[in-house]
């Protein structure tokens, strides 16, 4: 990760960390490193964006230093990040910029940036981008007369995407029940649209964005509305979106939790079934439930572990060729049909699996028992110096081999923060609550921890 750019583009508070000043620069050196490809110097780049009030202004400063630099930028508007990366790899534009902060509140907001196949983009020019940011390049060369920029107007390129994701649904929705949280972002159009024209009777929620109430208590991370919505209508499942759209947690009939694990669970069976399963694996991160690990053992699933986050998870499957890959959070890839998580997909794709085997979600999900976790973060003065420690190691390798196959335990650094992160998967809260208190007090005795 560098300086302005984390695993998920560049995030931070709107004209705090984040200003018009840095958009700017970004489209500057975008339209300028793009444009060298072209005989006629002019890159061609696409923008959507979600709901947050900000997203405008970035769009604006973006736009302004595209075209400064000689670049096209074709706008879709309020839309879906997978939508961006949809269009940039199948409409032949030279890269595709995402306003949105995903899943945070809004005054938050971020810059996500994909390359022409769809996918992030490459770390080299991230780390130029950033120089630049940074004051460590010449200026960059202005367009002028003829050779300025344009902005054009490329709603149909969403309405594009749309048409793709009703083609992926194999089977009529007609007669099914559904509850929709848009999370007032980026789904709070297109989802019940897609539904709707598949046949589903929707019921949607948080689908009224002001520009100040994305995430707020809705969506993906507060999901708490539509289990109540479920319930009190009698429905036959929820798809909740966060701020973006790139995540989807589902609701099943009794207005339980369907979490990204139970997806990865699901469709992994239904894949594997139909022997679509590459190499029998599915990809998932170090913090899925150990619930899930057990529930693919038991029907003989093989599984591979990344690093926290779907870039990791993206490179493990591009890597190997892998088609399912995927975080608890929701964040759930299908590579043959996408090349970023794509929350509608997700929810279009669990309902394939109710209906080819005519199931309800609550019974497709039954076979993963979630185990209680406890995760504690402790603030340190050297979170690498304390994980390594001889004595903390051997505290995990302890408490490891005392929870044996009913449990684990997972101590791993912050990306972003000075903290060093312990968690304990178990059978009950009280026995992951004594593991974790036991590493964090050798981590104190060692005199680590910050206050």
């Amino acid at each position: 990760m560098g300086k302005y750019f984390g695993t998920d583009g560049f995030r931070g508070e709107a004209n705090v960390n984040l200003t018009v000043e840095h958009a700017y620069k970004v489209g500057r050196f975008l339209g300028w490193f793009y444009g060298k490809n072209h005989e006629d110097g002019k890159a061609k780049i696409v923008i959507g964006k979600d709901t947050r009030r900000s997203s405008y202004m970035f769009e604006y400063s973006l736009v302004a230093g595209l075209t400064a630099s000689g670049a096209d930028a074709y706008l879709l508007h309020v839309t879906t990040t997978p939508s961006v990366s949809y269009v940039t790899r199948t409409e032949d534009f030279d890269c595709g910029i995402m306003i949105s902060a995903s899943h945070n509140p809004y005054y938050d907001n971020g810059i996500k940036l994909i390359n022409d196949k769809g996918e992030k983009m490459r770390e080299d020019v991230i780390g130029e981008i950033e120089k630049y940011l940074d004051g460590e390049m010449a200026e960059l060369p202005f367009a002028t007369r003829e050779k300025i920029g344009c902005t054009v107007d490329y709603a149909a390129g969403r309405n594009r995407y749309m048409g793709y994701l009703m083609s992926l649904a194999i089977y009529s929705f007609k007669g099914m029940r559904i509850g929709l949280d848009a999370a007032n972002g980026s789904a709070w159009s297109l989802a019940k649209s897609i539904f709707d024209a598949l046949g589903a009777k929707t019921y949607v929620i948080h689908a009224e964005p002001d520009g100040l109430n994305i995430n707020n208590g809705c969506g993906s991370t507060h999901i708490e509305s539509l289990c109540e919505l479920v319930k009190r209508e009698h429905l036959d499942a929820g798809f909740a979106f966060d701020g973006d759209a790139d995540r989807c947690l589902c609701v099943d009939e009794n207005g339980n939790v369907i979490n990204g694990d139970h997806i990865l669970y699901i469709y992994g069976c239904y894949m594997k079934e139909r022997g679509k399963l590459v190499d029998n694996k599915v990809v998932t991160t170090v913090m899925s439930n150990f619930g899930l690990y057990k529930a693919f053992d038991a029907v003989g699933i093989d599984y591979e572990k990344t690093a926290v986050g779907d870039k990791y998870v993206y490179e493990c499957m591009s890597k190997n060729g892998y088609r399912l890959g995927g975080e608890q959070s929701g964040h759930i890839i299908f590579s043959k049909y996408a090349t970023t998580g794509d929350g509608i997909i997700t929810a279009i794709k669990m309902m394939e699996v109710m209906l080819a085997k005519k199931k309800t979600l609550g019974q497709l999900a039954s076979p993963v028992v979630i185990y209680p976790q406890v995760l504690k973060n402790v603030r340190v003065t050297d979170k690498t110096e304390a994980q390594n420690d001889a004595d903390v190691r051997a505290a995990v390798e302890a408490a490891a081999e005392k929870l044996g196959e009913n449990g684990r335990i997972l101590v791993r650094e912050s990306g972003t923060e000075p903290v060093v992160r312990v968690m304990v998967e178990a059978d009950s809260v009280e026995t992951c609550e004594k593991y974790v208190d036991d590493v964090i007090e050798v981590i104190k005795n060692k005199g680590y921890v910050i206050g």
